[in-house]
């Protein structure tokens, strides 16, 4: 409690998304400012979270105000020790009225529930004058986002991208045509990751930040998590931590990220990490700005002959086209997004999610993966975990809560889409122009599960037969109606087509029978 509330007028709410320091609130030193930053049971518990995801937030919280208190601001930091079951509202009203101020400035969330809090508070209390800015974050300002999307329609990322390159001038030429003559490479990242390449892999940077007092805090509260527990987070937690990652990734990764992006291993210390930066939840807890990665990437380019534009093209594209892309779809369809459920999936998550226990070693790599690290790359998100799930007809809501818990970047504006839309085509389209189904076949080509794994990825009806085979060509037939109109998927139809009744019958059997023993596979 302080003795002289006269000398505070605003109180300005930094929640744990909004780490940056580059905003406009701190470009002046005013004394009668108090900042706030707080954790809090309901954030902490409205998902189960992984708990080197919540460990992460929490101490880039303490440190981010440690940070402002070194430099002169009055902060108001409170812990779970603090702040008990208080909601957001309530501890923003108790701090201003400890401190007496007449204003309290926030900036603008980017969850649609906190903005529904955050209006909640504006309507309901006018003294203190609460009023809203811009976080300051995003490439494409909030107020444009209507401009490029619109609501419960299709929406390309490539045409938004190709505009977002032209419109910051990244990597165009004199003329205004796209670095060497084309928009897109990604046909040239596609590489699987062979044996003669695995000694190659970096080891990554990791840090060792001490969370032992944050641990012992979350388990004192009684905040239920899961995961693989470390005394010690290797995940970056200041900007620096940030700024040293990004520069790590520049010299020694990104030569071959474009290259390897969609491979996967399991046959290295290294393969949770490959050649990706790592940068997410820097990202997008805001301690790093995307223009400041892209630019430290295209100067990486310029200088160094070993990168060439597939491997910055692919980089960039993930930061200015696909992040920026997602926000955009998820604003612009909220809070509708979350109801959409167009393949009418119903069926529960499999207990192996929360363990890796499955005879599938592409499954059981992947969901280990993100157990111990609280981290897997795009392609384990949406072709292992995400597209099992669809092929298996998990309830939408099930499969966002565990992206939503399990990754430390995740946060419901970009895990949503790339969720309910990319991964489960549950939006019946608005994102992914076909849904991203596949049988083992793909998973043998881009990764090394499929040698020792229990099933066989040949077989498609057989008892060993891996089980992607058939329920992918459960999930064809079942939807064949919507996707056989699909001139992207549409011509699969003919192998099924050519193929035996009795081999149809007997893979959709098999089919069957691992829906029905789902838990056991």
């Amino acid at each position: 409690m302080k003795n002289n509330h006269s000398k505070y007028h605003t109180l300005r709410v930094i929640l744990g998304d909004q780490l940056n320091a580059a905003h406009s609130w701190f470009k002046t030193q005013d004394d009668g400012i108090v900042y706030l930053i707080a954790e809090l049971h309901p954030e902490a518990t409205y998902v189960k979270h992984h708990i080197q995801k919540l460990c992460a937030f929490f101490v880039a919280m303490e440190r981010f105000a440690h940070a402002l208190k070194n430099n002169g601001r009055e902060v108001c930091y409170l812990t779970l020790d603090d702040t008990q079951q208080q909601s957001l509202q309530e501890v923003i009203l108790n701090v201003a009225t400890q401190y007496n101020v007449e204003y309290v400035e926030l900036q603008r969330p980017d969850e649609y529930r906190v903005l529904q809090q955050y209006e909640q508070l504006i309507s309901r209390h006018s003294i203190p004058q609460i009023s809203m800015v811009e976080s300051e974050h995003f490439l494409l300002p909030f107020s444009d986002i209507p401009d490029f999307f619109q609501a419960k329609s299709t929406v390309r990322m490539e045409p938004f991208y190709r505009k977002m390159r032209q419109r910051f001038n990244i990597l165009m030429d004199d003329d205004n045509k796209p670095e060497g003559g084309q928009w897109n490479y990604d046909i040239a990242n596609r590489n699987k990751i062979k044996a003669q390449d695995r000694a190659d892999i970096p080891e990554p940077l990791c840090f060792q930040h001490d969370v032992s007092h944050v641990l012992e805090r979350i388990h004192r509260h009684d905040i239920t998590c899961f995961g693989k527990e470390e005394a010690y987070l290797l995940w970056p937690v200041t900007r620096q931590d940030a700024l040293n990652l990004l520069a790590f990734f520049c010299e020694h990764l990104l030569p071959n990220f474009g290259r390897f992006q969609d491979a996967m291993t399991h046959k290295t210390p290294h393969s949770w990490s490959l050649y990706h930066s790592r940068l997410s939840f820097a990202l997008n807890a805001k301690f790093i700005t995307p223009m400041h990665v892209i630019q430290s990437a295209l100067a990486a380019y310029q200088k160094n002959e070993a990168i060439d534009i597939a491997q910055v093209e692919g980089f960039v594209r993930q930061i200015l086209g696909w992040r920026e892309y997602v926000r955009g779809m998820y604003w612009i369809n909220m809070p509708d997004y979350e109801q959409q459920n167009a393949l009418n999936a119903t069926r529960d998550l499999p207990h192996y999610f929360w363990s890796g226990k499955t005879n599938m070693k592409c499954l059981a790599s992947a969901i280990g993966q993100s157990l111990d690290y609280a981290y897997a790359h795009h392609i384990q998100r949406l072709m292992v975990t995400g597209n099992f799930c669809m092929l298996t007809e998990i309830e939408p809501p099930q499969v966002d809560e565990w992206y939503l818990g399990i990754y430390v970047d995740a946060l419901q504006w970009v895990e949503l889409p790339n969720t309910r839309g990319m991964s489960q085509f549950a939006d019946g389209g608005w994102i992914a122009s076909k849904p991203y189904a596949a049988s083992g076949n793909y998973i043998q080509k881009m990764s090394d599960y499929c040698g020792d794994c229990h099933y066989q990825v040949k077989e498609k009806s057989s008892a060993e037969s891996c089980p992607l085979n058939s329920l992918y060509w459960h999930f064809m037939v079942k939807h064949r109606e919507r996707l056989s109109k699909n001139h992207r998927i549409g011509m699969i139809y003919g192998n099924w087509d050519k193929q035996s009744d009795d081999q149809k019958q007997a893979v959709l059997a098999r089919a069957e029978w691992c829906l029905q023993n789902i838990d056991t596979l």
